[in-house]
């Protein structure tokens, strides 16, 4: 139920864990964004055309890690943050709708989307806040609103000439993650103090593992769109069942290893600071492990240019590869075996260049079941050694 804008605006931590039905209506637009970036990845020709969509995956990515880190603080029932929640929501539209022609004049449009998500976010929070008289939480808004204005400078710049300018886009996302990094410091506030990272629940964990779990379904998604548009056959069908195999296989690792150290670490501070660096990792896996198989179900025959070889087999790389840094930075744990069964893709690359593209595929998605379902002999290396702690008041 919705509730007035008069009552209390950040989150009790006895509160409910769930996320609200606005929230998982957030993360569907999103993802929606997000298999615009793999189509983008897949049509580009060279990598000097894929950097600068990576830099457009982690403004979107960006924009929903910072939206879901407001609904963890503050109550996602209340009114002012359902309005910032359909605001992001608009914003994520409007950066998707201008992916493709960012070159073309509508980088203006990619730009105010992101800036306006931000900034509107912001000053909604700080005067409800200030109403409120809750100093702790305004300072703490003000913060992200100061940084963010900050960074709208370059985006906005960026954008005047209307094609992208990629050196001042670069300094605006750089600006956006170093000042989360160091935890938003402001003259004369200070930095966020770190008990207030300690309030982490288990709403964030789950917020973290939906979203991924929403956007892996891009990997079977894109390809199907792709096959939808050509002549079906036997290897075309192989492809999406193979497409189908590596998302389920990431799904495993995922959700039954990293995704619990947000939902049950002792060091909840340092889990909620990290999620969102490793977590783009793992989503740039996702998109290129998306975007690889929009072209094996294109072309699944034939030899593998080295550029669709590097997607195939990067992007599942990538995603476990982010995996196993989250773990590492929150448990003190490295799980060897993993990384011995990402070896296998990487010792065929020398040959595979000869290879159809979907054989490498293959491939890459019997390594991915080595890593994902052998037992490991050491039960510690997988399973985190970490106790939730009960965030104080």
């Amino acid at each position: 139920m919705t509730t007035g804008g008069t009552a209390a605006l950040v989150r009790r931590p006895e509160g409910s864990a769930r996320a609200t039905l606005l929230e998982l209506l957030f993360d569907v637009v999103f993802v929606a964004a997000l298999a615009m970036v793999s189509k983008l990845i897949a049509e580009r020709g060279s990598w000097a055309g894929t950097a600068p969509v990576l830099l457009t995956l982690a403004a979107i990515w960006w924009t929903w890690s910072v939206t879901s880190t407001t609904t963890e603080f503050y109550d996602p029932e209340q009114r002012p943050i359902q309005a910032i929640l359909m605001v992001a929501m608009v914003g994520s539209v409007g950066m998707a709708a201008a992916l493709p022609m960012l070159s073309a004049g509508h980088a203006m449009v990619f730009a105010i989307a992101y800036v306006t998500t931000h900034v509107v976010r912001g000053v909604v929070l700080v005067t409800t806040l200030h109403r409120q008289r809750h100093r702790a939480a305004m300072e703490r808004a003000t913060r992200f609103l100061f940084w963010f204005v900050v960074s709208g400078v370059f985006w906005i710049s960026g954008a005047l000439v209307g094609a992208p300018h990629w050196g001042l886009w670069t300094v605006a996302i750089a600006i956006d993650l170093v000042s989360a990094a160091v935890r938003y410091p402001m003259p004369w506030l200070g930095r966020v103090p770190l008990q207030q990272y300690d309030r982490t629940t288990e709403h964030l964990g789950e917020r973290y593992q939906q979203f991924v779990i929403l956007a892996l379904g891009d990997i079977i998604l894109v390809p199907t769109l792709e096959v939808s548009r050509t002549h079906f056959d036997r290897f075309r069908l192989t492809a999406l069942l193979c497409a189908f195999a590596t998302m389920l296989l990431l799904w495993q690792i995922y959700v039954f290893r990293a995704g619990r150290l947000l939902k049950a670490g002792a060091d909840t501070s340092r889990a909620a600071r990290l999620a969102p660096y490793t977590h783009l990792v793992m989503l740039a896996g996702v998109v290129g492990t998306a975007a690889s198989f929009d072209l094996v179900a294109a072309r699944p025959t034939g030899t593998t240019p080295v550029r669709w070889l590097m997607l195939i087999i990067g992007g599942p790389v990538l995603f476990v590869l982010g995996r196993l840094l989250f773990t590492w930075l929150v448990a003190a744990v490295v799980p060897w075996r993993r990384l011995v069964w990402l070896l296998l893709p990487l010792l065929v690359l020398p040959w595979a260049g000869g290879w159809p593209p979907l054989l490498a595929a293959v491939i890459v998605a019997l390594a991915l079941a080595g890593a994902a379902l052998v037992p490991a002999s050491n039960r510690r290396a997988t399973i985190p050694r970490l106790r939730m702690r009960r965030p104080e008041d």
